[in-house]
């Protein structure tokens, strides 16, 4: 089942005998995720819409993973001697699946700060070693989609005309500092095309190489963070994201946000 994902693109990883696991126990709550995952998509128009940040589309991933019985879930762990309480943590996880041989533990990092990698794994380890979870299972941005954001945004930009301040004004898109106006203003008075330069700063300031993707992903796995638990990784690819009218994103930039934190 997970060869699908990669013969979709998907960069695919797995950590001490996860697919195994996961192929044996697990085989029909995989191929519910595996077939979520392959139709999940992105519209370029509502990644600028929504500022870069979790909206629309990593709301409708969150959705589906819940309807699909992957649901927010609270760990309370409580240490007890002698009949006292003497230590209570509580662990929480996004999306969780209780099935019928054991329980599966789901983190969506969209883009956060990197370091959430180390948190996500390191609860999934305690979690493990408490025989909480079977399987700990993280979904991020893929190689090829971190590579691909620079020229299929620029691309997008071009092909919707959208070659100055106004255009995206009128369309609603707001979410942007002074900071990176001005960024983008510099560049257009070296000759810069707008699309280009807008294309440029907005690629580094929602989506640099300190926030969460595959390789900071894949660097934490290979010095063994999150060890013993299983581990299921998984990076979406650049043929995810897709294209869309530009009057796609007043509406999506004014969706609201459900989530707490960016992840």
């Amino acid at each position: 089942m997970l060869e699908r994902l990669r013969e979709l693109g998907f960069d695919i990883a797995t950590r001490n005998h996860a697919d195994a696991i996961l192929s044996f126990d697990f085989a029909e709550d995989l191929d519910s995720l595996v077939a979520r995952l392959a139709a999940f998509r992105i519209h370029i128009s509502e990644l600028i819409g929504g500022g870069g940040g979790e909206s629309g589309q990593t709301q409708r991933l969150r959705r589906a993973l819940d309807a699909g019985g992957w649901r927010k879930h609270h760990f309370s762990v409580e240490t007890i001697v002698d009949g006292q309480t003497r230590a209570g943590v509580s662990h929480e996880v996004d999306h969780v699946r209780f099935a019928d041989n054991g329980t599966l533990a789901l983190e969506i990092e969209w883009n956060n700060k990197d370091p959430f990698f180390d948190r996500d794994l390191e609860n999934f380890q305690r979690l493990h070693g408490l025989s909480a979870i079977s399987v700990g299972i993280i979904v991020t941005r893929g190689a090829s989609m971190q590579d691909a954001f620079l020229p299929r945004i620029t691309g997008w930009m071009k092909a919707q005309g959208l070659d100055s301040e106004e255009h995206l004004e009128r369309l609603g898109i707001t979410e942007r500092t002074r900071a990176q106006r001005d960024a983008v203003a510099r560049q257009v008075e070296r000759g810069v095309p707008f699309a280009e330069a807008f294309a440029k700063t907005f690629v580094a300031s929602k989506f640099g190489q300190a926030s969460t993707h595959w390789s900071k992903l894949d660097e934490r796995v290979a010095r063994g963070v999150g060890n013993p638990c299983p581990l299921l990784l998984v990076g979406l690819p650049a043929d995810v994201l897709v294209d869309a009218a530009a009057s796609v994103i007043r509406d999506t930039a004014t969706a609201p946000d459900l989530f707490s934190r960016n992840g």
